[in-house]
């Protein structure tokens, strides 16, 4: 007994060991980090080197408790202007997109696999939400720096879009486990009832649980020590809490980490590097428990139409469902053609995949081997074509700001202030000369391994460590102060324009200068403001503006999304890719529009060139007689 407890733990901890090792093959390559955490599962497996594992309730049971603290280290990590800013588009995907992304996939299951039409259904129903670890794995691991727009819709929706297939694959393996066969009227409605229940007892849970976290850990004065493990024991109870009286725990704990990650939370430094690791973990362990539960010898028998599964939910049902629910939000194409490639599968797939097996359903295997192969032709497909797609589309734009080295420190007692470890870049502001705003307190400066106070040191130079304390509003001001310039590349000065223009200048001017042709209303704008109008209202980082013959380009935004920085392009390029397909509702409704009008301008047209009728001839005197007796 006692050594098998040592082999067990020898060999957990040499799996985990290899996966940890393995995320250095990751980075090095760009490779999907969670194909190969499964292919180190499979390859130790029954069909690899032997390890026997088939117990689906403890592979659901660990797969649950580590998609939680995921889920937890997500809403922590999300802030709330990313939020504001994509919610619209996220939660349409989230919510329509999955329902969509199901009914287009079970079709196909039922026509390729031997399932009855609810079997389908509960195979799309557990394939239907994207895995976003591994999605921003690839994105750091290129040193991809995506559109704002992009990367909050992204990860806004991979937060919230797994609740959703947890219930929907949870209530269809109920209903086929008694053997119902309810109507479709039925079906939908029952579905529509339990799935406002669910969803609403998980978001009032994860609501003031989240709250709750705040209150406790602001009133108990624990040991920093403990405070991480504390959190993390109360995310968990919340999201047993939403469970047990029937919510979604997984909206729950998602919730309750989005709102204790965006409130004035005490230690969130050390509680982020915990969970940051906690986050690696859960993942690895995940990974690994579905790689062993798979049979590889299985997978022959259904991988032809497994593999064309897999391929319509990239090439079809996926972009389908993405174009829908995006139709009514005006995004460029370009944006909405990403979304839709970036949609991959992961554990939460497979995870769900072993539901069937649970409850005991006739090819419950079957459903879970399908969705297995599915889930690495995701990946293979997918996976290596993130940053080559996103580069192609034109989305990736240059950082707005260079290479910067700080390192945040807790103390105790510094409610709503931080203290920053800086070292100074080479060609950042403070190198040059700048001088640190008043409202920020350096303390010391270490240099050449001698510390001295900040008021005897004279000019910073390139090198020093800076210790400041600041209040917690002000960080993201001294990290541009700190930080290298973010322009090094002579095509990031191409991409942003030829020289600046002040956003708080007349539009007038520039109609005088270059005449793009602005109307009398325009002309009264600030160029700001008019860069914002052109934009639907909402300017984002990198944004572009074509004006005639010159092209404006939004610099640099402020928290309020107000233009602080222009540049101004006399060579107006087209930096994103022509997408032939995807169109808005709006640009829809613009071509009926066109084509409406140009249809009334051909047929006036027509009329006016027409011929008039000549009268006709006078009819004889007999011949009238005959027609009217």
């Amino acid at each position: 007994m006692e050594h098998t407890i040592y082999l067990v733990t020898l060999v957990g901890a040499a799996l985990i060991v290899a996966a940890a090792f393995s995320s250095l093959i990751a980075f090095r390559f760009g490779a999907p980090l969670l194909l190969l955490f499964l292919c180190i599962g499979l390859a130790t497996g029954s069909d690899g080197l032997g390890i026997q594992f088939d117990n689906a309730r403890l592979a659901y049971f660990a797969g649950s408790l580590a998609l939680a603290v995921i889920l937890f280290d997500s809403g922590f990590g999300t802030p709330l202007n990313a939020l504001r800013q994509a919610a619209g588009p996220a939660l349409s995907l989230a919510t329509v997109g999955v329902l969509l992304t199901t009914g287009l996939f079970g079709a196909a299951a039922y026509y390729l696999l031997d399932l009855s039409w609810l079997e389908s259904l509960l195979l799309g129903a557990a394939v239907a939400s994207t895995d976003a670890a591994a999605v921003f794995f690839l994105l750091r691991a290129g040193e991809i720096n995506l559109r704002e727009r992009v990367r909050s819709t992204l990860e806004v929706e991979s937060g919230t879009n797994d609740p959703i297939a947890i219930f929907l694959t949870i209530t269809l393996v109920e209903i086929i486990a008694v053997n119902a066969n309810p109507e479709a009227r039925v079906l939908a409605t029952d579905l529509a009832l339990g799935f406002l229940l669910n969803m609403g007892l998980g978001a009032i849970v994860g609501i003031f649980g989240g709250l709750a976290i705040v209150r406790l850990v602001e009133r108990l004065n624990l040991d920093h020590g403990l405070l991480p493990i504390f959190v993390l024991t109360l995310s968990l109870m919340v999201f047993a809490a939403a469970g047990a009286i029937g919510g979604s725990g997984f909206l729950a704990v998602y919730l309750a980490g989005l709102i204790s990650g965006n409130s004035d939370i005490r230690a969130v430094t050390i509680l982020k590097r915990f969970q940051d690791g906690m986050s690696w973990l859960a993942q690895i362990i995940m990974f690994l428990i579905l790689g062993l539960f798979a049979t590889p010898s299985q997978f022959p028998a259904i991988l032809l139409p497994a593999v064309l599964l897999g391929l319509f939910l990239i090439f079809v049902a996926r972009p389908i469902a993405v174009w829908l629910c995006l139709m009514p939000f005006r995004l460029p194409r370009p944006e909405v053609a990403f979304v839709s490639w970036v949609g991959l599968r992961g554990a939460v797939s497979i995870l769900l995949a072993i539901t069937p097996l649970l409850g005991g359903l006739e090819n419950g295997r079957l459903i879970f081997n399908t969705a297995f192969i599915v889930v690495l032709v995701s990946l293979v497909v997918q996976g290596w074509t993130v940053g080559p797609l996103a580069r192609r589309l034109g989305l990736i734009v240059p950082a707005r700001l260079g290479p910067l080295d700080k390192v945040e420190l807790e103390l105790p007692g510094s409610a709503h202030h931080e203290l920053l470890a800086y070292r100074v870049a080479p060609g950042s502001p403070v190198a040059r000369g700048e001088r640190i705003p008043r409202w920020a307190r350096p303390s010391l400066v270490l240099r050449d391994g001698r510390s001295m106070r900040f008021q005897d040191m004279g000019r910073l130079a390139a090198g020093d460590h800076v210790y400041i304390f600041v209040p917690d509003r002000y960080p993201g001001l001294l990290d541009k102060l700190f930080a290298s310039r973010a322009v090094v590349d002579p095509e990031d000065a191409d991409f942003f324009g030829a020289f600046a223009v002040d956003p708080a200048r007349s539009a007038a001017e520039l109609e005088a200068a270059y005449a793009p042709g602005l109307t009398e209303e325009e002309r009264k704008l600030t160029v700001g403001d008019l860069v914002t109008e052109r934009l639907g209202g909402h300017a984002e980082y990198a944004d572009r503006v074509l004006l005639g013959p010159i092209e404006l380009i939004v610099r640099d935004v402020d928290d309020k999304g107000k233009i602080t920085g222009l540049g101004l392009s006399l060579e107006p390029t087209a930096p994103m890719a022509r997408v032939p397909v995807f169109l808005s509702a709006g640009e829809i409704g613009d071509r009926i529009v066109a084509f409406v009008r140009k249809w009334r301008k051909r047929t006036k047209k027509q009329n006016a060139e027409a011929p008039a009728d000549p009268e006709p001839a006078p009819q004889p005197v007999v011949e009238k007689a005959i027609d009217e007796g």
